[in-house]
């Protein structure tokens, strides 16, 4: 089990002194997200002011942007990385996608998927290996590649890993809550990132199941996959109350009340959407109960959080990221430390 760090929502200007920090800490990735700022821009300067360490998104929206784009942002970043760019992709849901980035809903979350998955590939093929561009299928028809606009073969990650990796040069993790998105994920992908806004019980009767699934379509092997997770914890009152007011706005979204009602909370995830939707969030955090909390949440202290994560996600988390951000000069001693008993 790996221990990863989130990129808190800053300015570009901040992002090198961070991705140094992150690197000399210990932790094995630093993944951006698409909340407040693009997250592939981050993404240049993090590979550029670090050596080794992983990196990626987590997420970048999928359906706002064309394969061909997302295509040659993630090649040139593996090509100045040295192969160490994870593509992590998410759907969003209906509302963004239609009313913040004005783009259709498709018909089909994970038809769609699929296809903007096969066509980026399609193009890194291209690539790297010179096969013709020719995919055809019912939201994306691509056959048009010449070389003016060929970026050539990634001659970096070292051949050997170009080998093993195969027609998947570069890692794709795709994001989701519900099953269908997980088998998509052990189908074709090389990882799962999972919302955070899950329990233990879910991602094991859920999320695994529907992984496995997918794994065993394609015939591939569990120990071939990762499974990303970024929990909720909480070592002090103060974030306690952020767990709670987080843990009740997911819930009042209606994309993921399927976790709500498998614990059988459903009836509080419908009062915090209609919370929600007339804008009085102060009241949410209220009908989160301890039990809820419980679930969503691992409450514990900083000294015991390092075993306390890795009992709880035995068997589930290949790596971890904490909800909270790392931040440099905030806790340094004791961020060293957790990245120690994982990395």
């Amino acid at each position: 089990m790996k221990l990863d760090a989130a990129l808190p929502p800053i300015q570009l200007k901040d992002v090198p002194a961070i991705a140094k920090a992150a690197e000399e800490i210990g932790f094995a990735a630093l993944w951006t997200q698409e909340t407040q700022h693009d997250p592939f821009l981050p993404c240049t300067l993090i590979a550029e002011h670090s050596s080794h360490m992983e990196f990626g998104t987590a997420i970048a929206v999928s359906f706002s942007r064309s394969p061909a784009n997302l295509a040659y942002t993630a090649w040139d970043l593996a090509a100045q990385s040295g192969g160490r760019f994870i593509l992590g992709l998410g759907t969003q849901v209906k509302a963004h996608i239609e009313r913040r980035f004005g783009v259709p809903w498709p018909e089909s979350v994970t038809g769609k998927l699929r296809e903007q998955i096969q066509v980026i590939r399609a193009f890194w093929d291209s690539w790297q290996n010179g096969t013709k561009l020719n995919f055809r299928g019912e939201y994306y028809k691509i056959t048009l590649m010449s070389p003016f606009f060929n970026p050539g073969p990634l001659t970096s990650p070292p051949a050997p890993l170009l080998k093993e990796r195969g027609a998947n040069l570069i890692p794709i993790y795709i994001a989701g809550v519900n099953t269908g998105l997980a088998r998509l994920a052990g189908e074709m992908c090389e990882g799962f990132h999972a919302h955070p806004f899950n329990s233990p019980q879910y991602m094991k009767e859920v999320i695994l199941p529907g992984i496995e699934e997918g794994l065993e379509k394609e015939r591939r092997k569990r120990k071939d996959f990762t499974i990303s997770m970024t929990p909720f914890v909480a070592t002090t009152p103060e974030e306690e109350g952020f767990a709670r007011m987080q843990v009740a706005f997911y819930a009042s979204t209606p994309s993921y009340k399927s976790v709500m009602d498998f614990h059988g909370w459903g009836t509080t995830a419908e009062k915090l959407s209609g919370f929600a939707s007339k804008g009085e969030w102060a009241e949410m955090p209220m009908l989160v109960t301890d039990e809820m909390l419980a679930e969503f949440c691992l409450m514990t202290t900083q000294e015991k959080l390092a075993d306390d994560l890795k009992k709880r996600y035995e068997g589930i988390a290949d790596r971890i990221t904490l909800y909270t951000p790392f931040v440099p000069g905030e806790k340094d001693e004791w961020w060293r430390g957790l990245a120690k008993a994982f990395n």
